[in-house]
C-alpha cells in the first residue's frame, strides 16, 4: 500500500480506446491505444465464496505466512454491478501506470479486513461485497530502482510484495467513487475507469502483469462475457 499456475496464453486484437475516464482530481494523462492484448485463460482454480469468508476470525488468509522477505499486502479486484468491467485507476506519481487498488497489511490485521480498509481509503467505496479470494499468496519482485526508492520511503528493504487478492462486487453508484478516498490517507490516483480484464493487464506496469494475469485467471469465472 503465491499462487502460480501454468497456462497457454493467446492474443487477439484489442478494440480501440479511449476509455471512459472519471476523475476526482485533475490529471492530464489519457491511456494510449494498444494493438494487441493477452487473452485470459480460464483456469480450474479454487475460489472462496463470500459466505465462507464471513465471520471467521482469524480468516484462512491470516493463518498462512507469506514468503520470507516479502511485504504483506492485499489487492482488490472491484468489478462493476454487471460483472463485466473492473475498476482501475492511474497513479498520480506514474500517470502512465494503471492498477487495481492495493495496500499494506498492518501488524496483526486480518487480510480480508485490510482489503476492506484499503478499498475505502483509496476509492471511498463502502458499497461492495466480497465474492471470492485467491487462496494463496501471490508475489512479485520490485525492479532494482523501485526497490531502492521504497527502501528509503519505508525504511525496510523488501524483495517485493506478497499479496492476498480479493474479488469485490460493487453494489453502489459511480458517484460513490472518490479518488480522494475517505480522507485518512494521501490520494494515490488521478483518474479511474471501468475496463475489461484484458485492458487491466495491458495498462499495468510490466512487473505487475504476471500477477494480474494470474489473479484475473482465478476470478475469470465470475466475469460475464
Amino acid at each position: 500500500m503465491a499462487l502460480f499456475c501454468r497456462s497457454i496464453i493467446s492474443t487477439f486484437p484489442l478494440p480501440r480506446f479511449p476509455l471512459q475516464l472519471n476523475t476526482s482530481i485533475p490529471s492530464p494523462y489519457y491511456p494510449p491505444k494498444s494493438h494487441q492484448i493477452t487473452a485470459l485463460p480460464l483456469l480450474r482454480c479454487k475460489t472462496v465464496s463470500f459466505a465462507s469468508l464471513s465471520s471467521q476470525s482469524p480468516s484462512s488468509s491470516s493463518m498462512e505466512n507469506p514468503p520470507e522477505g516479502y511485504r504483506r499486502n492485499v489487492g482488490i479486484c472491484l468489478m462493476n454491478p454487471s460483472n463485466k468491467k473492473i475498476f482501475a485507476a492511474s497513479r498520480l506519481d506514474i500517470p502512465s501506470a494503471w492498477q487495481m487498488p492495493q495496500g499494506g497489511v498492518d501488524d496483526n490485521e486480518d487480510p480480508r479486513n485490510a482489503a476492506i480498509r484499503e478499498l475505502r481509503e483509496e476509492t471511498g467505496v463502502t458499497s461492495a461485497e466480497i465474492v471470492a479470494e485467491v487462496p494463496h499468496w501471490v508475489t512479485y519482485d520490485f525492479p532494482p530502482d523501485v526497490r531502492e526508492k521504497l527502501r528509503h520511503q519505508w525504511g525496510s528493504d523488501w524483495k517485493g510484495q506478497a499479496q492476498k487478492w480479493f474479488l469485490f462486487k460493487f453494489t453502489g453508484k459511480d458517484e460513490e467513487i472518490n479518488l480522494l478516498g475517505d480522507g485518512t490517507e494521501k490520494a494515490e490516483f488521478g483518474e479511474w475507469s471501468w475496463i475489461s480484464p484484458e485492458q487491466v493487464i495491458e495498462l499495468a506496469v510490466e512487473f505487475k502483469k504476471p500477477v494480474y494475469k494470474e489473479v484475473l485467471s482465478v476470478f475469470s469465472q465470475h466475469f460475464q462475457q
